[in-house]
């Protein structure tokens, strides 16, 4: 008797212990299969995780004589599991549809149903579909209200006050954009934090995608607006680097999936360089279109000057912090051959008619200038080594000018030229007309007093040259051709067959000496 009561009580052990093990407990049940209105609760996933593990457990009784009773539970267990995930789907799916405040609070009781909808790939991307369709109508509505109501009690001030202020205005918008693809995109990385399976930063990003579109029409409006207006080229070219700046900085948030926001701010980019590039070129031809005599003192022209400060300020406006390099460098170079390509024509076109000397002074003047509000900026060594390269070119000029000047009025010119076309078949160099012994002592009289003042016989052109620098070098090296003209004549006059009597006493001075009262 004692044997069966005790095989009795092994029983109802067993039994009971399967049944803990196998099958779930009435509140267990009434919390899975739960009312329409009631809430999800931590219980709720516990319970599911135990249908779960009973699921899985279940598969050990089809290995054993107790197949059928396997079956049974099984197929329980998975009607209990869809009649669950049914549930948590249609919970998840109202409490996405709550979200459509422009701040959006993710509960961690919604973290886990995205942990749990994981295990049903058709209800977890329904649920994303619905939270990124809430969000979108939220964040739409808050950039309309940004940009036309403000802030709560008016602070910040609506967007559209800035209207005005094209780079404040585009400033704000994308600003604002930034901060909220940021924002939806932690609100997705805290809704998606428990999910373990492959291709949750995809998930993240597609939404993050689908939630910024909605405000790509409203953006594109308003910044075509800006653009098409024309507001300058700097303020052009300073949206246009903003655009760009917006690009670089939203697509390090989110990669390229807000793909058609970044296509939006990538169009307007490219918008606003073409309008900007078409502003510069307009500029430009107009230089052309009426060319300006150069000013009295020979110095850069005011178009000149207009279009070298509109260059300084697109130039200096460029962040170099933000755009690529190759990009920069590409930018610089078009911007350069767009602006300095037409000054140099106009500049040559004002000078055309100027005397040799003028001309040179003012192409120095006008190119040294160019030269010096490039050399500020990055990129711009070669068109750098272009502008040295014509300078030098005048230079040369107003070099030989000054010399033929000096030896003019110090009265060699005209001797130093005889001595250069001198030929011995012409016989004596003192033969020749004017020079004669008497003449070149009256012409070295002159010269004497050059010597003694050498600055008293400068071209006035070189007081108009901006560079002290570059009229020290013109002086230098026209002081220099004429010591050579003085050392050719003193080799001439020194000559013996010239036939020159006495020659020290008409050229008292050796080319040295001359060359010591000049330096």
């Amino acid at each position: 008797m004692f044997y069966y009561s005790q095989r009795l009580e092994m029983k109802a052990q067993v039994a009971d212990a399967f049944i803990a093990k196998f099958q779930l407990t009435p509140d267990e049940m009434n919390l899975l299969r739960g009312t329409k209105d009631e809430p999800i609760t931590e219980d709720f996933f516990k319970a599911l995780g135990r249908v779960k593990q009973i699921h899985d457990d279940v598969k050990i009784l089809l290995r054993t004589n107790q197949q059928r009773a396997g079956l049974e539970i099984m197929e329980q267990m998975a009607l209990l599991q869809e009649t669950s995930y049914e549930r948590l789907y249609r919970w998840t799916q109202n409490e996405c549809r709550t979200l459509t405040q422009e701040s959006c609070d993710i509960s961690p009781v919604l973290a886990q149903a995205m942990e749990a909808l994981q295990d049903r790939p058709v209800l977890y991307k329904y649920t994303l579909d619905e939270f990124g369709t809430a969000r979108r109508s939220a964040v739409v509505r808050g950039f309309i209200d940004a940009l036309t109501r403000g802030g709560l009690g008016g602070t910040p001030r609506p967007i559209e006050m800035h209207s005005h202020d094209p780079l404040r205005y585009v400033g704000d918008m994308l600003a604002w954009l930034h901060q909220a693809t940021a924002s939806e995109k932690e609100h997705l990385e805290a809704m998606l934090k428990l999910v373990t399976i492959q291709g949750v930063e995809e998930n993240i990003q597609e939404v993050v995608g689908h939630i910024t579109e909605g405000v790509c029409r409203p953006l594109k409006v308003r910044i075509e607006q800006v653009i098409v207006a024309e507001p300058g080229a700097v303020l052009l070219y300073k949206i246009s680097n903003l655009l760009k700046f917006y690009h670089h900085t939203i697509s390090g948030i989110v990669g390229n999936s807000a793909a058609t926001l970044l296509t939006t701010i990538e169009e307007m980019h490219l918008l606003s360089k073409k309008i900007f590039f078409n502003s510069l070129s307009l500029h430009a031809s107009k230089l052309m279109d009426k060319v300006e005599l150069p000013p009295p003192d020979l110095g850069p022209s005011s178009a000149l000057n207009q279009t070298l400060n509109l260059l300084r300020e697109v130039l200096a406006s460029h962040d170099s912090s933000v755009v690529p390099l190759d990009a920069r460098q590409a930018d610089f170079v078009q911007v350069l051959s767009c602006v300095l390509d037409p000054l140099l024509q106009m500049c040559t076109m004002s000078a055309s008619n100027l005397g040799t000397a003028d001309m040179a002074t003012f192409m120095v003047n006008s190119l040294y200038m160019m030269k010096t509000t490039l050399a500020l900026f990055e990129f711009t060594d070669k068109r750098l080594e272009m502008l040295q390269f014509q300078i030098e070119a005048h230079l040369d000029t107003l070099i030989n000018e000054q010399a033929s000047y000096v030896l003019t009025r110090a009265g060699l010119s005209y001797i130093y030229n005889s001595v250069q076309q001198h030929k011995p078949e012409q016989g004596p160099l003192s033969n020749l007309p004017s020079m004669d012994s008497v003449s070149l002592k009256v012409a070295m009289a002159q010269f004497d007093r050059y010597l003694s003042a050498p600055d008293s016989l400068l071209m006035s052109q070189l007081n108009f040259l901006l560079s002290a620098t570059v009229k020290e070098q013109i002086i230098k090296q026209s002081t220099e051709l004429v010591c050579r003209a003085y050392s050719e004549l003193y080799a001439a006059v020194m000559d013996p067959s010239n036939e020159y009597k006495d020659p020290e006493t008409i050229l008292h001075r050796s080319p040295h000496q001359v060359q010591a009262l000049l330096s």
